[in-house]
């Protein structure tokens, strides 16, 4: 599971205990491998999964991602969708912000902060922006929120969430029956960074390495 989507899993799941009744679902798009995530979801607390399934692997962007999930969505009835601020591998920190826009509801993004669901209308956040400073907001809902890391601390999945997520039925749906993907974005190439320079280790004693370094700095210019 993404760093970042545990936080906002937990998240999730203290709403839950602060207003009984809440149902907390884990969406999550990809291949089948995706389940083995939504079966720890499952046991960090959420009360059902949904897997969006994309037969191939391959790489998909924000768009596709945001649109498929946005689609499933739609078809509920969510006061608050909450993910993390962005993936680590592709660091686009789009998905939220499109689900929000596709589905022409309210969005806050880098939250930091989770307040008060005022009669599950309206919640409180605080979002972090440069210098250390944050913008406090009140969302009407349905929202999305992106979490940062260090708005709680995901915990331990507890030995009956455990047991439960292991027979627990995951919905499956087929990612074409939502969305037809029009080709939008296309990733053209992906490469390594190049290696950097490699460092030097030098061997000997204390005095042997002191003239050594001297040798290398004077053939380098540097000193």
């Amino acid at each position: 599971m993404n760093r970042f989507d545990e936080f906002a899993l937990e998240e999730a799941v203290r709403i839950g205990e602060e207003i009984p009744g809440t149902e907390i679902e884990a969406i999550s798009v990809g291949p089948g491998r995706v389940v083995s995530t939504l079966r720890k979801a499952l046991e960090r607390g959420a009360a059902a999964g949904t897997h969006i399934l994309v037969e191939e692997e391959r790489y998909m962007s924000p768009f596709e991602t945001a649109s498929l999930i946005a689609s499933y969505a739609g078809t509920g009835h969510y006061d608050l969708i909450i993910a993390g601020v962005m993936a680590e591998d592709d660091m686009h920190c789009q998905v939220g912000q499109m689900i929000a826009a596709i589905l022409e509801i309210r969005c806050a993004t880098s939250v930091i902060h989770r307040g008060t669901i005022r009669e599950e209308t309206s919640v409180y956040i605080e979002r972090e922006i440069e210098e250390g400073q944050r913008l406090c907001m009140e969302v009407a809902l349905p929202a999305v929120i992106t979490v940062q890391s260090g708005i709680n601390r995901p915990r331990y999945p507890s030995l009956s969430n455990v047991l439960r997520a292991k027979n627990q039925e995951i919905r499956t749906i087929d990612a074409n029956d939502l969305w037809d993907d029009d080709g939008r974005d296309q990733l053209i190439s992906m490469r390594r960074p190049e290696a950097s320079a490699k460092g030097v280790f030098l061997e000997g004693g204390s005095n042997e390495k002191a003239r050594a370094l001297i040798r290398i700095l004077h053939e380098r210019a540097l000193i």
